[in-house]
């Protein structure tokens, strides 16, 4: 039987099952399935479709209720956009039925300052449904019975730059026991090409550590790096890389833990664990780097982009990554406020957006958010309110459950 194959169209009607029974949306949860459908409509779904042309492929396999884990490999690069696709690639699979949505697992770091949210969107990570990284809260979203999208490589993974592509880091342990204790199946997914989206991405280890204890980016990829210094819409920046999806075969992890002799999966010792993780990576490993042979032999492939980008038409200037920041963050914008009056006002009244294509513009994007008024900017609101608006906060569901 083959697979069905998923493209990145927006417009594709995927044929599946009744819906769940979940209630959505969700009443306490910053997750916004309209505004992830507004993305999918007119930003990121165009984007995926005609600029990266992603394919999806294997996801019948899911498994429609949870708990289970989808645990993908990293693409090493700095901003995660190989995540924000897959997510959104296994959204769209599912028909975007809000009460199917995986929850999505991301490191807090990409919440505390503004560049680290795509474009300094507030509240990005958890609007599009994620999630922050604690153990508590992989716990209690495997307890809720939630479908989860999680990277076993961690902040290594990101930052392992190009000339280790495909090269799994060490898994973390987190997955391992917890999906022992609920019970949830762990289904890799092999994310292939996406290295290719940041082909020059080399890391300096002391230079990262400064980076991320100073300005809470994982590393700096050089030398790109640096033009994304001097101009800041190239932070954003990604090649035209053909990213293709595959899920595999599940994991029984229980069955892995009790061959390593561990039957107690509330406190299991380390020692097995790692042993367990190890294995995984491997098979892995194994796997990936079979399906790279299969579908990385042409990771940018000219004759495919160029048919996406001809077939864009009018929305070849948001598929563009030049245009992407305008995109974007005007889509936003426009959402919570009145329509312009005329196209000079549309233009003069996101004066601020021309910080991202000046040399050094980031000192006036960061006055910017902080002289104007809501939407565009903070002037006028509370510290605690520019925080919650932001989203640079730690949520713990211990404090801010999910509804039941």
């Amino acid at each position: 039987m083959t697979p069905r194959v998923a493209t990145g169209a927006p417009e594709r009607a995927v044929e599946r099952p009744p819906q769940a029974t979940r209630p959505a949306p969700r009443g306490g949860d910053p997750f916004d399935p309209d505004y992830c459908r507004a993305l999918e409509r007119d930003t990121l779904g165009p984007v995926a479709q005609h600029y990266f042309r992603s394919r999806l492929i294997g996801a019948e396999r899911l498994p429609r209720q949870g708990p289970l884990i989808v645990a993908a490999n990293h693409s090493g690069n700095a901003f995660p956009h190989d995540g924000i696709v897959l997510d959104a690639a296994l959204w769209r699979f599912d028909a975007m039925d809000p009460a199917l949505k995986f929850r999505s697992l991301f490191e807090h770091d990409l919440t505390l300052v503004w560049w680290m949210r795509p474009f300094g969107l507030d509240d990005f990570w958890r609007r599009g449904g994620g999630v922050d990284m604690t153990f508590d809260n992989f716990a209690r979203l495997l307890e809720h019975g939630e479908r989860v999208l999680y990277f076993p490589e961690g902040v290594p993974g990101i930052g392992k730059g190009f000339h280790r592509r495909y090269r799994l880091q060490p898994f973390k342990t987190s997955f391992v026991v917890l999906a022992a204790r609920y019970g949830a199946p762990v289904y890799p997914v092999y994310v292939v090409n996406g290295e290719w989206v940041h082909p020059f991405g080399y890391p300096i280890p002391w230079l990262d550590r400064v980076m991320q204890r100073v300005f809470h980016v994982p590393f700096l990829p050089l030398p790109i790096g640096l033009l994304a210094i001097i101009f800041p819409w190239m932070w954003y920046l990604a090649f035209p890389a053909r990213m293709v999806f595959v899920v595999g075969e599940p994991i029984d992890v229980r069955a892995l833990l009790w061959q390593e002799g561990v039957t107690n999966f509330e406190r299991p010792d380390r020692t097995p664990l790692n042993r367990v993780a190890g294995k995984i990576r491997r098979l892995m490993q194994t796997e990936l780097t079979e399906q790279v042979a299969r579908h990385g032999t042409r990771p940018y492939d000219a004759r495919s982009l160029l048919a996406g980008l001809r077939s864009a038409g009018r929305k070849l200037w948001r598929v563009l990554p030049i245009g992407w920041p305008v995109a974007y963050i005007r889509q936003d914008r426009d959402r919570r406020r009145p329509p312009a009056r005329n196209r000079l006002h549309a233009l003069l009244r996101d004066w601020d957006l021309i910080g991202f294509y000046l040399p050094f513009g980031w000192p006036l994007l960061s006055l910017a958010r902080a002289l104007r008024r809501p939407p565009c900017g903070y002037r006028g609101l509370t510290r605690q309110e520019r925080k919650d608006a932001r989203g640079d906060y730690l949520w713990r569901l211990s404090e801010r459950p999910l509804p039941e």
